[in-house]
């Protein structure tokens, strides 16, 4: 009873304390200010790049996997991944046989194209897929249908189109539906719109993008250096934790298929969608860790803005503290006094920063189109570091301010 009545009259007399200078109390908490609105500013930038880090890999398609062809070495050069034509349609065909754990493969070629519709013209990434591809990447349609085995066997010219497409080659209103596109002056009949995906992890616009079959863009678009050599494959399993017993099974498949000895490396690369998630949320991470880092400079700074004044309070109220001993208050309550105005600092800065980040960060999202996720945990640790900041810097002054002698206090002028 006697302590809570005794710690109630401390953080009381260190208001009125604080408040004969508002003007140097809000300057000292300034830095402290500043920290905390931007340790939560930074660190909900980061975690809404990471939501959408996720969003974007989970636009890929469910649990898919990727096998790109591997890196070529002439004369002693190797070149770079992809440029060795190694896998095959046949390759893909093989996994479904040999491999239970897939639910589906597919396979596609692509290269960026000039398309054509009426008299507007747009270059996009032209790709000739199977039709397990739509399937894998999970791909909806905003109208239409999709490219079928019909049309694979066929080699029909008919395509699918992209959102960012309709916007460049059609008008607003316009039906894409059963229009006429042309890609290298061949004819092709839009048969459907795809849904809007967005940006992929890797940052390209996955709405830029036209399919046709696989078998019409080989022979009449595209080209190749031999029939059914393919620049990817593509697999999805049922569940996600089947994805690493079918990567290796697709390892061990392809390189029986491509008679590469134990001693030899692969002539192919597996990425998951789980590999590419990892990778893009740890980029992610680093970031939102390294713009923490920076914002608790300012907390830093801060504190020793506290330290610094309460040194100068110090040496101010000097004789005011000789008189306290005096008349029997005791080294525990000097000491207690000054870290209670240090941590008043700091949690009055702290609950202003904790609105100034709120704002930016809302802010940020309205101006820059930035995603921003607020958490009560960043909240809460930016208030808590500011309340360790205001305790570290202030217990060396409050220190000072309890080992004075009583006597020279009292003769301080």
């Amino acid at each position: 009873m006697i302590m809570g009545a005794f710690l109630l009259l401390t953080i009381m007399t260190a208001f009125r304390i604080l408040s004969r200078n508002r003007l140097r109390a809000g300057l000292t908490m300034l830095g402290i200010i500043i920290g905390v609105g931007a340790v939560i500013a930074m660190v909900s930038i980061g975690e809404g790049a990471k939501a959408a880090v996720r969003a974007q890999v989970a636009s890929m398609g469910t649990n898919v996997i990727i096998v790109l062809p591997g890196a070529t070495t002439v004369g002693g050069v190797r070149g770079a991944q992809g440029s060795a034509v190694t896998l095959t349609m046949a390759d893909a065909l093989d996994f479904k046989k040999k491999i239970p754990l897939l639910s589906e493969t597919a396979w596609s070629k692509r290269d960026v194209m000039q398309v054509v519709a009426g008299n507007k013209n747009w270059n996009v990434p032209v790709n000739g897929i199977s039709p397990g591809y739509l399937t894998i990447r999970d791909w909806s349609y905003s109208s239409g249908g999709p490219i079928t085995q019909v049309d694979m066997d066929a080699g029909a010219r008919v395509a699918l189109i992209g959102q960012t497409v309709v916007e460049n080659l059609f008008e607003l209103g316009e039906e894409p539906v059963g229009s006429a596109i042309r890609i290298k002056n061949v004819p092709f009949k839009v048969v459907g719109v795809l849904a809007p995906k967005g940006q992929s992890a890797q940052g390209s616009d996955q709405d830029d993008i036209v399919f046709i079959p696989f078998t019409t863009a080989e022979r009449k678009v595209l080209g190749t250096q031999f029939l059914g050599s393919v620049g990817a494959l593509f697999a999805s399993t049922d569940h996600p934790e089947d994805l690493p017993a079918a990567v290796e099974a697709i390892r061990d498949v392809l390189r029986a298929r491509h008679r590469l000895q134990p001693d030899q490396p692969d002539d192919f690369t597996i990425r998951t969608q789980v590999d590419i998630g990892k990778v893009q949320e740890g980029t992610s991470h680093t970031l939102t860790l390294m713009m923490f880092a920076v914002a608790s400079i300012s907390l830093l700074v801060g504190g020793i803005g506290i330290m610094n004044i309460l040194l100068v309070s110090v040496t101010e109220r000097t004789r005011e503290i000789g008189v306290r001993m005096a008349v029997g208050a005791k080294r525990r309550h000097i000491l207690a006094q000054f870290l209670i105005e240090a941590m008043t600092l700091s949690l009055v800065g702290g609950i202003v920063g904790i609105l100034f980040g709120v704002v930016g960060a809302r802010a940020t999202t309205m101006l820059a189109g930035w995603p921003t996720i607020i958490s009560a945990e960043s909240i809460l640790i930016a208030f808590l570091f500011s309340l360790a900041v205001g305790l570290f810097f202030g217990l060396y002054p409050a220190n000072k301010a309890s080992r004075l002698n009583p006597i020279e206090a009292l003769r301080y002028e």
